[in-house]
């Protein structure tokens, strides 16, 4: 259960917002931005950040996934994790590396994939990435790339530390 309740999303100052997310987020609202809805300008601007990341990005869509379903699993944020699995069988990671990325095993993945996997650990565990591992993206990546590499970690370490401080459900 929630540490907080969530708000009411129909109240006037929220109202619109509360379309907007519905008209990006496909009809729906999350119980996640639900409870970013108590502060409309922290919500909005997370709309916006996430949004970027998600669908303005040029990172593969499936990189992307794995990257934010490895970062759940490190955060212990099921909700994310379960969230962003109908995503990744979309984008065609396999069922044998989804397993992957519950038990850290980079052998399923091929090497690029495998340099940012361990980007995302890096900067999941340690904040600090050693300079092999920066070394291995940087083979793999342009400064674009590395960019948004690095700001969809940090977008979804993010993402995973309020919904396990808010104890937010999941749907």
């Amino acid at each position: 259960m929630a540490r907080i309740p969530y708000p009411d999303i129909e109240r006037s100052e929220i109202a619109p917002l509360a379309d907007r997310i519905r008209a990006e987020r496909g009809g729906k609202i999350l119980n996640l931005y639900r409870m970013l809805l108590h502060s409309p300008p922290a919500a909005a601007g997370w709309l916006t950040f996430l949004t970027a990341i998600r669908q303005k990005c040029s990172l593969p869509p499936h990189l992307r996934e794995l990257v934010i379903m490895r970062i759940a699993v490190l955060n212990a944020a099921e909700y994310e994790f379960q969230a962003h699995l109908p995503i990744a069988r979309e984008e065609r990671v396999s069922d044998a590396q989804i397993q992957a990325l519950r038990t850290g095993d980079l052998k399923p993945f091929e090497e690029r994939e495998r340099a940012a996997l361990a980007y995302a650990e890096a900067m999941t565990r340690s904040i600090r990435v050693p300079d092999e591992v920066f070394a291995a993206v940087r083979r793999q990546f342009d400064d674009r790339g590395i960019v948004e590499l690095t700001a969809t970690v940090g977008a979804y370490n993010l993402v995973s530390r309020f919904l396990e401080a808010l104890q937010v459900d999941h749907e």
